[in-house]
């Protein structure tokens, strides 16, 4: 998947977003603006992984990854609660192992964390690797998600599961 069909299906998605008032597809703007951050956020992290066709490969599952997670989660999710979440898990890159970083919207009770359960150097290629958690409660119900990332030698994250 190269970027400017990135690019194309971003674009799409954000004219078929215009059109929500319509119903497009069931999907409200709350709903719609989540697929669509969530898609942006998961390219753009899956760009950080691998190399040459890997790194294509882990942007394309990074957007389709961020676009299902991000409808889900922002069906229910506005403006404030989606900033919140990301500037969480932006200090949750660099925070201690098993320090939570916490996040709430006092206006609709909406809250969350993101922590990093464990680090360590994969024995087999001797990269330094990180295992995140995050939780997020919304109107009482609370969603889950997992995933392990390893520093490469150029610097960048390779999601190993």
């Amino acid at each position: 998947m190269t970027t400017k069909m990135i690019a194309a299906l971003a674009a799409a998605a954000l004219l078929l977003g215009a059109c929500e008032g319509a119903g497009v597809g069931g999907m409200g703007g709350k709903q719609t603006g989540g697929a669509l951050i969530g898609a942006a956020g998961g390219g753009l992290l899956g760009s950080q992984f691998g190399s040459g066709t890997g790194r294509l490969v882990a942007t394309g599952a990074g957007v389709l990854l961020g676009a299902l997670l991000g409808s889900e989660v922002g069906k229910s999710m506005d403006e404030t609660d989606r900033l919140r979440s990301q500037a969480a898990w932006r200090q949750a890159q660099s925070a201690p192992v098993g320090q939570p970083i916490v996040w709430n919207n006092p206006a609709n009770g909406h809250h969350g964390q993101v922590v990093t359960v464990r680090d360590g150097t994969d024995q087999r290629t001797g990269a330094y690797c990180r295992e995140f958690q995050e939780t997020v409660t919304i109107g009482g119900r609370q969603e889950q998600a997992y995933g392990t990332a390893c520093r490469q030698p150029d610097g960048t994250w390779r999601v190993v599961n």
